[in-house]
């Protein structure tokens, strides 16, 4: 595994969203940003070297003015919620938005793209059985279909048109707060913020890689996901486990 050391400007599209502010929060010192978010008033946070733009994901001619210019994309920008109603947002943020990204990326000449997928892609699996990333799509919810649909443009794009895409199935990104409700399915998907931060660098870093599924899950005593996988390609061996820090012996 070879990670690449020098980058140039990095496009992070909704940029405002939980797992974008994670990670701008811990090593976005590192990268020169572009910050792209339909809210702009979301980004009262960022570094002064950091771009800041206002979009609108399913206007094409919007998400190619965004990735003029840019080395990697990390696409964040979705509506997660599994009840969301599939016209009214589901389509144009979750469909429309992640194609326009991958053309817009393409056409621009951008070196990669990295997609926030979701676990809920496979959540149709039964609990007793560990997701490998070769796994075909299980969605139990309109969303997770929405995220297998993202997962397809990856690999059209990658195999087809040559743009080096990777898919990362974020699961439930989580400060583990005391008093947070949480059962033992959602352990075994928990993500740290530290964890989640070292996959996407991992993601976007990597060298020779044209395309792959990846888990994005901490290093829970048990795991819904396997990382097999994704350790061995990108090197990620995650620090933080929600049995240990819940205090189950």
């Amino acid at each position: 595994m070879t990670l690449r050391n020098e980058l140039g400007r990095i496009l992070i599209t909704g940029a405002g969203g939980r797992v974008a502010t994670a990670f701008r929060h811990a090593v976005g010192h590192r990268y020169r940003l572009r910050l792209a978010e339909r809210d702009s008033g979301l980004l009262n946070d960022v570094h002064p070297d950091d771009e800041v733009i206002s979009f609108n994901i399913a206007d094409l001619d919007a998400c190619r003015t965004a990735c003029a210019d840019i080395d990697t994309v990390l696409h964040l920008s979705a509506d997660p919620s599994p009840n969301v109603d599939f016209c009214g947002s589901l389509i144009d943020n979750n469909i429309l938005g992640t194609f326009n990204i991958f053309r817009a990326a393409k056409d621009a000449g951008c070196r990669r793209v990295v997609f926030a997928s979701s676990a809920q892609v496979v959540e149709g699996y039964p609990l007793d059985y560990q997701i490998r990333p070769d796994d075909v799509p299980k969605p139990k919810n309109l969303y997770g279909a929405s995220k297998a649909f993202g997962e397809g443009i990856a690999a059209y794009f990658a195999h087809q048109e040559g743009l080096s895409s990777l898919s990362v199935r974020i699961a439930l990104l989580t400060t583990l707060a005391d008093g947070e409700p949480l059962s033992a399915r959602d352990m075994s998907v928990f993500l740290s913020h530290r964890d989640a931060t070292d996959l996407l660098e991992r993601c976007i870093r990597i060298e020779g890689v044209q395309h792959a599924v990846v888990h994005g899950i901490s290093n829970n005593r048990y795991k819904r996901l396997s990382l097999v996988e994704t350790s061995r390609l990108l090197g990620y061996y995650p620090q933080d486990d929600a049995f240990s820090i819940r205090g189950f012996a």
